[in-house]
């Protein structure tokens, strides 16, 4: 079965509240997505909340993925609020239902955010992964590179500090592609 892809939804609450469930889900199962297991929904709201906000009210953008019309996938495009990277996105909250890994979801939703962030006419993509889990061999399989890295940046438990690996997607026929292939 394929992933339907909705961008943009209204945010009802009833979708709110799903988005947290899954959040939740992906969390208390390992996920890296901002928190560390165990969690609760009413933990994943102090972030949820506002950033739903900012794709309700600003401008970050929110693509949602279904398996039938249960919400599996989520990416965020988050905007920098810099005017100087206004031709970029940052994917946050990337995440996949535990349940339904292994199915081709997780490259589905990034093919998909790829595609739109084309639409949208941006020059790259941007993600920041945990590092110790593996999640830099499945973007750099994806085309992502990395870019850096801030050592010991998160502090997932006392005593165990990770890495947060800065990774980078340009986009095809965009300036910064061809000046950086030419400069590397």
């Amino acid at each position: 079965m394929s992933l339907r892809f909705v961008l943009d939804p209204e945010l009802t609450p009833e979708l709110r509240a799903r988005i947290v469930a899954l959040w939740v889900d992906v969390t208390n199962a390992g996920g890296a997505v901002g928190f560390v297991a165990p969690v609760t929904a009413e933990k994943v709201r102090t972030i949820a909340d506002p950033t739903l906000a900012g794709i309700a009210d600003g401008p970050d953008r929110l693509l949602l993925g279904y398996d039938d019309d249960r919400l599996v996938a989520m990416a965020i495009f988050t905007d920098p609020r810099f005017h100087l990277k206004t031709h970029l996105r940052v994917l946050t909250r990337v995440m996949i239902h535990p349940d339904t890994q292994g199915r081709g979801y997780g490259e589905a939703l990034m093919r998909e955010a790829e595609r739109v962030a084309r639409g949208l006419g941006l020059a790259a993509l941007h993600v920041t992964v945990r590092d110790g889990l593996g999640l830099d061999r499945f973007y750099r399989r994806l085309g992502y590179r990395e870019v850096g890295r801030w050592p010991g940046a998160l502090r997932v438990a006392p005593g165990d500090d990770r890495d947060e690996i800065l990774m980078w997607l340009g986009l095809a026929g965009q300036r910064h592609d061809q000046d950086h292939a030419a400069a590397g």
